[in-house]
């Protein structure tokens, strides 16, 4: 549709398009979003009525469903690209699919092991903390430097 010549509004809803409303409560994107994902070429341009209404077609909405679905997974809009460009061409090798998701596995374990440090740490700041009336305070010097320059200077 981006390529022919714009139709009516009604036209293109009857020809089972939707306008940018409708696509959003199809998909659950919301239209800001699909403005955005349009702008940074994740979605390509809209087809325009003569209104100049943007509408969507059945292949628009799936690859808004794809995209939202990767996102809650974490995807990057650079691997969204990619595996959208993946699904639409049916000559693809499910290895090259496969390879995206396992660098996202590793990317996502490298970051849970990241958070599992920070959790280690700040537990064990709380567990130095009186949490008391003293205005001494763990968290607070390990926060500033304080306990790293104490170490330092003492050894």
């Amino acid at each position: 549709m981006p390529n022919q010549k714009a139709i009516e509004h009604a036209d293109a809803l009857q020809l089972g398009m939707l306008d940018i409303g409708g696509a959003a409560r199809a998909t659950g994107v919301s239209v800001k979003m699909i403005r955005h994902y349009e702008a940074i070429g994740l979605l390509p341009k809209a087809a325009r009525t003569l209104a100049n209404y943007r509408v969507y077609s059945p292949n628009d909405l799936h690859s808004l469903r794809f995209s939202k679905r990767s996102r809650g997974l974490g995807f990057s809009v650079a691997d969204i690209q990619e595996l959208l460009g993946l699904w639409s061409n049916k000559r693809r090798s499910s290895e090259a699919v496969k390879a995206i998701a396992g660098r996202h596995i590793a990317d996502l374990e490298r970051r849970i092991a990241e958070l599992q440090g920070v959790v280690k740490t700040l537990h064990h700041l709380a567990q130095h903390c009186h949490g008391d009336h003293r205005p001494e305070c763990p968290i607070l010097d390990d926060l500033s430097g304080v306990s790293a320059r104490v170490a330092a200077e003492t050894s």
